[in-house]
């Protein structure tokens, strides 16, 4: 897998509303009415980052999910990390 040039990024990001492009990752914090609403979030976006075979950098703060992607063993983002944040999209509540 290739990394993606600068174009691409900022290409790909307008596809995926409040995702920002931080170093070498792309990265958005979602926000829930509670605990309990961000910890379902976050176990559906484990299940879909493993059926992806790629995994997000994850925090949590109480009723916010800080979602982080890039592709670590390529040293930046590729197309992989853009499948995972819109398939992460998808999962938005």
């Amino acid at each position: 897998m290739s990394l993606l040039s600068k174009e691409q990024i900022e290409e790909q990001l307008e596809s995926l509303p409040r995702w920002e492009l931080k170093d070498n990752t792309i990265e958005k914090t979602y926000e829930f009415d509670g605990f309990i609403g961000a910890m379902g979030f976050l176990n559906a976006v484990a299940t879909t980052a493993e059926g992806a075979q790629h995994h997000p950098d994850m925090t949590i703060r109480y009723n916010k999910v800080t979602m982080s992607l890039s592709t670590h063993s390529e040293g930046g983002l590729t197309a992989k990390d853009f499948d995972l944040a819109s398939k992460i999209e998808a999962l938005n509540i």
